[in-house]
């Protein structure tokens, strides 16, 4: 049939081409970006296999494509899990997979001290579907124990607390969590899996902002989950249905990142370890928060959970002086840049109080162990003395 050039120039490189390329005997290094919608197909019997589950394939790109797919993959053997999607931002792979658990009536119990856009969505959020949310120290398993109902659905906590580093111990809390009949999930952001595999220690769900360690070029906004098949399935409705799941773009973005995860968090581990030293002794720091110091109250629980002998690039620090002398170090780092934000190649420094948990109140700031004069680095993969020296020009500036 000759077609007018109208028509032709209309379906100009389209899908058609796949099938050729599929019958070749070479493959493309680095999987393409599929920068579609939707997909075609020859007679209406595909489809119908498609969403009866006797054959695979996908209809539409808000509900899978292979991006997405290619990353489940390699995201559920990076944790031990076995499935895993990939969503818009993490807080969107948090809710969905909240909501995909949670029904009206039902109970959390979650550590108090969170990122502040999880804690909102917990503790004002939630009320609007009946949901109830018990906030508790995961330092100490007994009192999350206690805090547990019948109607307890869910426990949720963080592998390292933002902003103050807490580490819980993860095998203790999931068995207490199943013992009672409840989920936990765990939001492994800060650790990512090169420092901790909570799925391997009882966790049912690890959840990530995949913009920080995973993305770790401060260039996509992503999140994840993962964990059993069964759970991921039930997950996969919500994210189907709220359309949250990530593009095929950031997908592929994402992907590129995870093969350099594990070099750039070790570098940066090794460089938070160094900076924390450093504050540590200086004059001008009140307290250092890093799980990878000696002193430092869960060393011991981090020591028998990470791997690697590595303890992430997340580090917090009280300066002395408050307020004023915070914003005066701030002012005067140089290439160490004030971020809200972190797991970037570059190392940067944020506010908590004034921008990850701005949200909460000068009472839960005060509870939390939140104060003005607290700062929360970021370590990069720069040279460790460079960063060290920087941090020294601005602590001078007080």
């Amino acid at each position: 049939m000759d077609l007018d050039i109208a028509s032709v120039l209309s379906h100009a490189g389209d899908g058609q081409f796949e099938k050729a390329l599929r019958n070749q005997n070479s493959v493309p290094e680095v999987l393409p970006v599929y920068m579609t919608s939707v997909f075609a197909f020859d007679d209406v019997q595909s489809v119908d296999d498609i969403y009866e589950g006797a054959a695979e394939g996908y209809v539409y790109s808000r509900m899978r494509h292979p991006n997405h797919d290619a990353l489940a993959v390699s995201l559920s053997k990076a944790e031990g899990g076995e499935n895993a999607l990939v969503f818009s931002s993490g807080m969107a792979a948090i809710i969905m997979s909240i909501l995909s658990v949670v029904s009206t009536g039902d109970h959390i119990v979650s550590s108090p001290v969170l990122y502040g856009g999880v804690r909102d969505y917990l503790e004002n959020e939630l009320k609007r579907f009946g949901v109830s949310v018990t906030f508790v120290d995961f330092s100490d398993p007994h009192a999350v124990e206690e805090a547990i109902r019948p109607n307890t659905r869910l426990v949720y906590t963080e592998t390292i607390s933002n902003p103050l580093m807490a580490v819980p111990d993860v095998p203790a809390i999931a068995e207490i969590a199943h013992q009672r009949g409840s989920l936990f999930f765990i939001d492994n952001t800060f650790a990512s899996p090169i420092v901790m595999r909570p799925l391997l220690h009882g966790a049912d769900l690890v959840l990530y902002s995949a913009t920080k360690y995973l993305g770790g070029h401060s260039d996509l906004v992503g999140g994840a989950a993962i964990g059993s098949a069964k759970l991921i399935a039930a997950i996969q409705k919500k994210l189907t249905l709220y359309g949250a799941t990530l593009g095929a773009a950031e997908s592929w973005l994402l992907a590129r990142s995870l093969r350099t995860l594990e070099l750039r968090v070790t570098r940066q581990s090794e460089n938070a370890l160094k900076m924390a030293e450093f504050l540590e002794s200086h004059a001008s720091v009140e307290r250092v928060y890093y799980p990878g110091l000696v002193s430092n109250r869960d060393h011991a629980t981090s020591q028998k959970l990470f791997r690697n002998g590595l303890y992430g690039g997340m580090l917090s620090v009280d300066i002395k002086g408050g307020e004023a002398a915070a914003t005066a170090v701030v002012n005067h780092l140089g290439f160490i840049k004030y971020v809200p934000s972190l797991a970037g190649t570059a190392t940067s420094v944020s506010y908590p109080a004034k921008t990850s948990h701005r949200a909460y109140s000068k009472e839960e700031l005060k509870k939390a162990g939140i104060s003005l004069g607290q700062l929360r680095f970021s370590a990069g993969i720069e040279r460790a003395e460079d960063i060290i020296k920087q941090l020294d020009e601005a602590l001078g500036s007080i």
